[in-house]
């Protein structure tokens, strides 16, 4: 069957107009929250090595990739997520490094998703990471920084929910667990199958007391009484140390007067070989899906040469510009457009107007008057792509100003102008 060329795979869509304006928008304000909290800009090839993304890394199913071959017949990736490439980069240009290391990155990101399934396979995202800092303190910047870069978007009402993935891998340790079973029961947690993981651990050769932790996973979901009740269930030391890690990132969001944004989930588990401590999901109304993912993954860099505790996140732009048009939230944009209407006589002087806008920092559009066109299709133009005032050169002297919201409607001369 002849392909559609008009058409785009599935998985994959246009961006353009209004949409991709606000867009770069939303990035461009919340880098520039990333930029405020110290993170220097890092950019990594769109596809690299298959080795960067396989299953030791904790990234994306080998068959959720898309793959080709280079001309030697190396196996390359388009790359699924940003943390392997970033973690490559500082193993590789920051080996010596012992101090911390804050990068950020934008771009997008790849996944062969199934089809029917309505989720894009090109998704856009922007992230940081703060390597060589294993502190709460750095765990609580990190989610501090998140709830900054939100609110920067503007959204407002969201939550995070933070969980601990030492908490469930002390429990598995102390009960014996192979990895068959713990990869059973993780599988369970992490759709929140919480009546199939109850049936499964009935079955198992474990304490009750090991049982009863599993089986209140699903109810460890809340504030810091969550906390407490986490802490009566076990004696387990590694567990005991996954709360306490959480209690002192608490406490270091109260300095930042950020608790009222987040909730802790000891079933949070998110990827859970890629984690090793805490980990974080943030959720707002108008999509089902996280606008925002992240966690501590101390182990990671290793395996690219550099032993280095790290944390960092991604925030998925795509989900976050649903959760914004869902909720009716406008994104306000501070700079400034004019569209000039102009005819031939008056070309010159439509021009030398379109530089001192420019000067001014003005995003000024010039269109050359055509009599196949009214005055109204221009101004309908106009308000399609948000012209904050139009100007119309009647003569080579004179200009007609209109507002977008048509209350200013007067005639100056072009020396009188106040831009």
């Amino acid at each position: 069957m002849r392909e559609n060329l008009l058409s785009t795979p599935e998985g994959v869509r246009d961006i353009y107009g209004l949409e991709c304006e606000r867009k770069h928008l939303i990035i461009n304000k919340i880098e520039d929250v990333m930029h405020l909290y110290g993170n220097k800009d890092i950019e990594t090839p769109t596809f690299e090595y298959f080795g960067i993304f396989n299953a030791d890394k904790g990234s994306a199913p080998s068959n959720e990739m898309y793959k080709f071959f280079d001309r030697d017949n190396n196996t390359l990736v388009l790359r699924p997520d940003f943390t392997p490439s970033v973690a490559r980069c500082v193993a590789k240009y920051f080996a010596d490094e012992e101090l911390p290391i804050r990068l950020c990155y934008k771009g997008k990101t790849f996944s062969s998703n199934e089809r029917h399934h309505g989720k894009l396979s090109e998704t856009t995202q922007i992230g940081c990471e703060l390597i060589n800092d294993d502190s709460s303190a750095a765990d609580a910047e990190t989610i501090a920084c998140i709830i900054d870069s939100l609110k920067a978007s503007g959204l407002e009402n969201f939550m995070i929910e933070i969980g601990e993935v030492d908490y469930l891998k002390g429990i598995i340790e102390e009960a014996g667990l192979d990895s068959t079973v713990e990869d059973d029961i993780k599988d369970f947690i992490q759709i929140k199958n919480f009546f199939g993981l109850s049936e499964y651990i009935s079955k198992l050769s474990i304490d009750d007391n090991t049982k009863n932790i599993f089986n209140n996973l699903s109810t460890m979901f809340g504030g810091l009484e969550i906390l407490e009740k986490a802490e009566k269930l076990t004696s387990n030391p590694r567990s005991l140390e996954a709360v306490d890690r959480l209690r002192r990132v608490y406490t270091a969001l109260s300095y930042y007067e950020y608790t009222d944004y987040v909730n802790f989930d000891l079933s949070m588990i998110n990827g859970y070989d890629y984690y090793t401590g805490v980990v974080f999901s943030a959720y707002s109304y108008g999509t089902g899906n996280p606008i925002v993912k992240g966690g501590r993954y101390n182990n990671l860099l290793k395996q690219f040469g550099k032993d280095a505790p790290s944390i960092g996140f991604s925030i998925y732009i795509d989900e976050l510009m649903n959760s914004l048009s869902r909720q009716k939230i406008e994104i306000a944009d501070n700079s400034k457009s004019a569209l000039i209407i102009y005819t031939i006589e008056n070309q010159q002087s439509a021009v030398l107007l379109a530089k001192m806008l420019r000067n001014k920092n003005v995003t000024a559009q010039l269109i050359r008057k055509s009599k196949r066109h009214s005055g109204d299709e221009y101004m309908t133009y106009s308000d399609i792509y948000d012209a904050g005032k139009v100007y119309i050169l009647s003569d080579d002297k004179k200009v007609r100003i209109i507002s977008a919201d048509r209350s200013v409607d007067e005639e100056k001369s072009i020396d009188e102008l106040e831009l």
